[in-house]
């Protein structure tokens, strides 16, 4: 998820402008009148967005803080229990996707003895932590939020700048927006969800407390979005759970900062512990935990089915069945009608595919396009994407970095130089890669006279867009995309005809979780559109609502009588 032009979202009953703190993300809820004795809560509003210009304060603190983290390589140790954990199954080196050469830092690989120490830690605090009031946790994230805001900003954003080779706005609206954005929205959310009480007769009183899950969640966190990395972890933290955090190596110096910042927060030892390193084979321990609660999972779909079958294998030795919450692969579309704007789709199909190098999970990467706008969008459309500029992220001037590492160049290698010689595709731009410095794929776009070919319906997760222009009716055009791949996370229809979007909707409902109407299908905003797709995308839990967090907790309905009934008997049993 990140965002461009957000309108502040309200949440919550209504906003005190006389309360509110100038300059503050956020406004104070007033009291509810159906519930007036519960606290006010900061009604969210969307963190604007730094646009790090030349001459402004906040491209000088960025440019300090990357040369900060440039400077020497950092420890990057497990966090469990509060406690800094070395480890014993040695270290990695965490270096930056763009330049070979620069080490961020050295990270403890987790053994199963690492992990069991932070299950046991986990399970340690959950009595503590699960019994604090709702008010007491969301102070502690609301305060993480504005440090985020304020003095940890270019801090954080930097670390994903260097670690996972993202330009400074793509760095910006992920690390720093959207991360206090969930942080905020989660607590309102949270509120929500406990105001949403039952009726209550006279004579009794009906309410329904939301208790955390029994036991502990596990959250494994993908290196792409470092918002997403908070906030699997935290989601359920706020809701009352303890976590066994799992971040993706090549995003551990972003996930470090993030734990020290919740650490200056408040957040008490052991309710979120960090192991490091790689996960497979060591957190079969927690998987198959008896007290596993549950899974937040980013990731890819076959990580994820696997985690399920894990869980299914051990179904009857659990505690409580275990919640499984997970957001996976993508195929992302856009297909356009004969009536849709050429200019717009222009720039949906260049900053769709190809910001943050195509690594986002609603990147587009196949696209249908009428052959006749095809004919003259093509031209257009090489053309730009060779001007994209591509190198290192501390150079403010590029557009794109480098893929996040060797595998994944390798992959996206391999796809391009079968590519090159296959008769039903052809390179219109890009095409290249380069790891002299770093691992760089050049934007690329192929053009294929298959609709179902292998690169319109596999994932590749990276800078290559696959354009089909078809020449079949709007009907068979939809009915294509709706089968031809087995993910349905995000997509856009382009179309000034509002027919064309009508029957476009109705085709591809559950063709996308997150569907886009004249406009690319990244960008996804917290409190705006709550992210998440179904079939081979996940499991649809909405990250970025109310719907998510409703998944981290455990209700418990409560009826209590104040004056019960001294005899059994029923009044239709006396005699006439």
């Amino acid at each position: 998820m990140a965002r461009h032009e957000r309108p502040p979202p309200k949440i919550g009953v209504f906003t005190s402008d006389a309360a509110s703190r100038p300059g503050s993300g956020s406004q104070l809820l007033q009291r509810n009148c159906h519930n007036p004795g519960m606290t006010a809560f900061p009604v969210p509003v969307n963190e604007p967005i730094q646009q790090y210009a030349p001459g402004s304060p906040e491209r000088l603190r960025l440019q300090q803080a990357l040369a900060a983290f440039s400077d020497h390589p950092r420890e990057l140790p497990m966090r469990i229990g509060g406690r800094r954990c070395d480890g014993r199954g040695g270290v990695l080196t965490v270096r930056a996707p763009h330049k070979h050469s620069l080490e961020l830092g050295e990270t403890p690989q987790a053994t199963v003895d690492d992990v069991d120490n932070a299950t046991e830690a986990a399970l340690t605090a959950s009595n503590a932590w699960g019994h604090t009031s709702l008010e007491e946790r969301a102070s502690i994230f609301l305060r993480a939020a504005d440090l985020l805001a304020g003095p940890w900003r270019e801090r954080l954003n930097a670390a994903t700048m260097l670690g996972q080779s993202k330009t400074a706005y793509q760095a910006e609206i992920d690390a720093a927006c959207e991360l206090i954005d969930f942080w905020r929205f989660n607590v309102a959310f949270a509120h929500r969800l406990e105001e949403d009480q039952p009726i209550s007769p006279r004579g009794f009183w009906n309410r329904i407390e939301l208790r955390p899950l029994e036991g502990f969640v596990v959250a494994i966190t993908p290196f792409n979005f470092t918002s997403i990395a908070g906030n699997l972890p935290t989601a359920p933290a706020i809701m009352g759970n303890t976590v066994v955090w799992k971040p993706s190596l090549p995003q551990q110096l972003a996930a470090s900062l993030i734990i020290e910042l919740l650490d200056e927060a408040g957040l008490p030892h052991g309710v979120i512990n960090m192991v490091t390193g790689h996960g497979k084979g060591v957190l079969d321990s927690a998987i198959t935990h008896p007290g596993l609660a549950g899974i937040h999972f980013t990731g890819s779909t076959a990580t994820f089915q696997g985690l399920w079958r894990q869980v299914a294998d051990n179904i009857d030795t659990y505690r409580t069945y275990p919640r499984l919450v997970g957001e996976t692969g993508g195929k992302d579309f856009v297909i356009a009608d004969e009536s849709a704007s050429p200019d717009a789709l222009l720039v949906a199909l260049l900053r769709g595919a190809f910001e943050y190098q195509g690594q986002k999970c609603s990147a587009v990467s196949r696209a249908y396009i009428p052959q006749a706008m095809w004919a003259e969008l093509r031209g257009t459309l090489a053309e730009e994407t060779e001007k994209i500029p591509m190198g290192d992220p501390a150079d403010l001037s590029n557009f794109m970095g480098a893929v996040i590492d060797e595998r994944a160049y390798r992959k996206h290698a391999a796809a391009l130089a079968v590519a090159a010689n296959d008769p039903h595709l052809t390179i219109i731009a890009g095409g290249e890669c380069d790891e002299s410095e770093g691992w760089f794929v050049r934007p690329t776009i192929i053009a294929t006279d298959n609709p179902r070919h292998d690169l319109m319906e596999r994932e590749l997760f990276g800078p290559i867009l696959t354009v089909h222009p078809y020449d079949c009716d709007w009907d068979e055009a939809l009915a294509l995309v709706d089968s031809t791949s087995p993910y349905a996370l995000t997509g856009t229809i382009f179309a000034r005809d509002r027919r064309a979007v009508s029957t476009g909707l109705r085709a591809l409902r559950h063709a996308a979780g997150n569907i886009y109407i004249n406009d690319k299908p990244t960008g996804a905003v917290v409190g705006q559109q709550p992210f998440g797709g179904a079939r081979q995308s996940g499991t649809n839990d909405k990250a970025g609502s109310a719907l998510n967090l409703g998944r981290w907790a455990s209700p418990r309905v409560i009826k209590e009588t104040f004056v019960p009934p001294t005899d059994w008997r029923y009044s239709h049993m006396d005699p006439d």
